[in-house]
């Protein structure tokens, strides 16, 4: 069994969606190496941070990120396996890699209660109001009418009466 504490910039951006991993990046990989049967069992963990914008008010963000991973990587045999070992080398780019593009927010954002922006102004918002907006289209408000409920004088009589 081997331990390696390693820092790693990464070669080019990870990750395509609203958040990623930018180029430069530096990544604290602490891995475990371990004899087994079948292969090398790789295990640990990688912490890196991560940047982009939050999903509702579009402001900047960065986040630090940490993942688990374990892999097994076989010895070559009639098999193919996902993770080979190549020369009594293990690749961990791409078992890192995937482990922490897969890890990334798909909709970030900048804290929990974020209101985001004003459907009208476009401003972001400070507070959330709790209360429904008006919609912005008018061919939508004849079916809030069918929504808003009846007066109470109304509500005894019968629906002949009606």
């Amino acid at each position: 069994m081997r331990e390696h504490a390693l820092t790693i910039a990464i070669p080019e951006r990870w990750g395509e969606g609203i958040v990623y991993i930018d180029k430069g990046e530096n990544l604290d990989i602490d891995v475990r190496l371990e004899s087994v049967h079948e292969g090398i069992l790789v295990s640990g963990t990688v912490e890196t941070e991560y940047v982009g914008e939050c999903s509702r008010c579009l402001q900047p963000i960065a986040e630090s990120v940490e993942v688990e991973f374990q892999e097994l990587f076989e010895y070559p045999g009639d098999e193919t396996p996902d993770f080979v070992l190549q020369d009594d080398h293990v690749d961990l780019e791409t078992l890192v890699r995937d482990a922490i593009v897969l890890s990334l927010p798909f909709h970030p954002v900048c804290r929990p209660d974020c209101p985001g922006l004003d459907p009208v102004t476009g401003d972001v918002l400070t507070e959330s109001s709790g209360v429904a907006q008006d919609p912005i289209d008018p061919r939508w408000a004849a079916l809030r009418e069918l929504t808003e409920t009846e007066p109470a004088s109304d509500a005894g009589l019968s629906r002949e009466e009606n």
